[in-house]
């Protein structure tokens, strides 16, 4: 049995903790990273799940960018403890947060991963939306929670203004 939960700032050790494990210990060299620092993460989609005994298993974060001036959701990580993976917990993680997204209103999320895994949510590469480097433009995968809502937005992903709290609420466009 799990429970599925908001991530709040007093789990960040614990969730940081799964990150280590799952991934390799320049995680936060990444390009996306840079993109991160300084600005809260959308706290109302971050969110982890729980077992019995109140470990963290799966925990999956996003964070405000702009593309061409429009707000997008940036999905990850998302992180499955070894022991659980195989278990479907990632997919509960990917599912149930972009529903939220898409009540909040959000319109469009994008990620770095493996698009033969992200398809199955309805990811697909993004042409004409750039990384920072070293990005692989292959791995970069955008889903459109709004119809037509990636229709024309291509430029580089930019940092959003840092911001104070838990995140900022979803911005039309």
């Amino acid at each position: 049995m799990y429970e599925l939960c908001r991530e709040t700032p007093a789990d960040t050790p614990e969730v940081e903790a799964l990150l280590d494990l799952c991934f390799a210990p320049g995680r936060t060299a990444l390009s996306s990273y840079r993109l991160r620092e300084g600005v809260a993460p959308v706290g109302a989609l971050c969110l982890m799940l729980r077992n019995d005994q109140r470990v963290v298993l799966g925990a999956i974060r996003y964070w405000p960018v702009r593309v061409a001036g429009l707000p997008v959701l940036l999905l990850g990580p998302v992180a499955v403890h070894p022991t659980a993976q195989g278990e479907g917990l990632g997919a509960v993680l990917m599912r149930e947060s972009l529903e939220r997204a898409a009540q909040q209103g959000w319109q469009r999320v994008m990620l770095v991963g493996d698009q033969p895994y992200y398809a199955r949510f309805g990811f697909a590469r993004l042409d004409g939306v750039e990384m920072p480097p070293p990005t692989n433009p292959d791995r970069v995968l955008g889903l459109e929670i709004a119809p037509s809502a990636w229709a024309g937005v291509t430029g580089p992903v930019e940092r959003e203004g840092a911001v104070a709290g838990d995140g900022m609420e979803p911005q039309g466009g």
